[in-house]
C-alpha cells in the first residue's frame, strides 16, 4: 500500500489532467518495482513536502539512509538526474540512482529548509554561496535545454498566455515580459548550468555540508537569471521592499548585473506565474514591483 499525500494528488490530477491520473494509479506498482530493484525498504512519503512528486524515506540492502523520489517526467523536470550528476555532490544532494521518473538520493539530515531562518539577508547569502559551486559550464553534448530557448519561447508565450487568461493583469506588464524576454536571449554572458529554482525551499540542512540544493530545473544560460526564483521567495511574507533588497544584496554578493537581474526576474514571474489556467497573483506582484525598480 503506497500513502499519496493529498496535495501531491491535487495537483498532479490539476496539472496533467487524464495522463496525472494514470501515473498516479501507477504509481504503488512503480514503487515496489522499484524497491525490488534497488534493494530498499520504503518508508511512508514526507507527508505534502512533494507537491509534484511522491518522495520518502529509504533504506538500502546495506542499511544506507536514502530517499526515493517518484515523479511524472515533464519539460522542467525531465533532465534533473542530468544536473544531479553534473554537480557531482558540489553544493548539491547527491544523486545514488536512476531511471526514467524516479531517483535514489542521499538523505540529508537534518533535512530542514532554509524557510525556517528568520534571517533573510543571511538566506541569500546562504544561496548565493551554493550557486557560486554550482554553476559550471556544461560538458559538450550536454542534454540541457538553453535560456535562450526557453526565452524566445516566453517572449511570445507570455503575451499569448496573458490573452488566454481574459487579460489577468496590466497589458503593458505582460508587453514588458515578452519584449525583455527577446533581448536578454540575444545578449547572454558566459554559459553555465542553472538551477533555476534555488528558492528557500529548495535548501536543505545537511551534515556532509551546512546547506545543500535539491530539485534542479536546469538550463544552460548565464548566471543573472538563476537568481529569479530567490529574489520572489515568498517564504512567509514578501513585498516590494524585500525584493529589492535582495536585487541589491544578491547582486553585491555575486558581482553580478544588478539590471540584468532584475530584468529576467520579470521574464521569469511572469512566465510562471501565467502558466496554467489562471495566474499567480504572488509572481503577477513580484514582477510589478521589479518593473518599477
Amino acid at each position: 500500500m503506497v500513502t499519496i499525500p493529498p496535495q501531491l494528488d491535487e495537483n498532479i490530477r490539476s496539472w496533467h489532467g487524464r495522463e496525472g491520473c494514470d501515473w498516479l494509479a501507477a504509481l504503488p506498482a512503480a514503487v515496489a518495482g522499484l524497491a525490488a530493484r534497488w534493494g530498499l525498504t520504503v518508508g511512508e512519503p514526507f507527508g505534502d513536502d512533494g507537491a509534484v512528486s511522491w518522495v520518502a524515506p529509504a533504506t538500502t540492502a546495506g542499511g544506507s539512509e536514502a530517499v526515493l523520489k517518484v515523479f511524472l517526467p515533464d519539460l522542467e523536470n525531465r533532465h534533473e538526474p542530468d544536473a544531479l550528476r553534473h554537480y557531482r555532490g558540489r553544493g548539491a544532494v547527491r544523486l545514488l540512482e536512476d531511471e526514467p521518473g524516479a531517483l535514489l538520493l542521499e538523505r540529508l539530515r537534518p533535512g530542514t529548509s532554509l524557510w525556517q531562518l528568520r534571517d533573510d539577508d543571511e538566506a541569500a547569502r546562504i544561496v548565493a554561496g551554493l550557486l557560486e559551486q554550482l554553476w559550471h559550464a556544461p560538458a559538450d553534448g550536454h542534454p540541457f535545454r538553453t535560456l535562450a530557448g526557453d526565452a524566445m519561447r516566453w517572449s511570445t508565450g507570455i503575451p499569448e498566455a496573458w490573452a488566454g487568461l481574459s487579460e489577468p493583469f496590466e497589458r503593458e506588464l505582460a508587453d514588458l515580459g515578452g519584449a525583455l524576454a527577446a533581448e536578454l536571449a540575444q545578449s547572454q554572458g558566459e554559459q553555465v548550468v542553472l538551477h533555476q529554482d534555488l528558492h528557500g525551499g529548495n535548501v536543505l540542512r545537511a551534515e556532509r555540508s551546512p546547506w545543500l540544493a535539491i530539485d534542479p530545473k536546469p538550463l544552460v544560460g548565464e548566471r543573472e537569471f538563476d537568481l529569479a526564483s530567490l529574489i520572489r521567495d515568498t517564504r512567509e511574507r514578501v513585498d516590494e521592499r524585500l525584493v529589492r533588497r535582495r536585487l541589491d544584496l544578491l547582486s553585491e554578493l555575486l558581482g553580478l548585473d544588478r539590471e540584468r537581474m532584475r530584468c529576467w526576474a520579470i521574464v521569469h514571474a511572469l512566465a510562471w506565474g501565467v502558466e496554467g489556467d489562471q495566474a499567480d497573483a504572488a509572481m503577477i506582484d513580484c514582477a510589478r514591483w521589479l518593473a518599477r525598480m
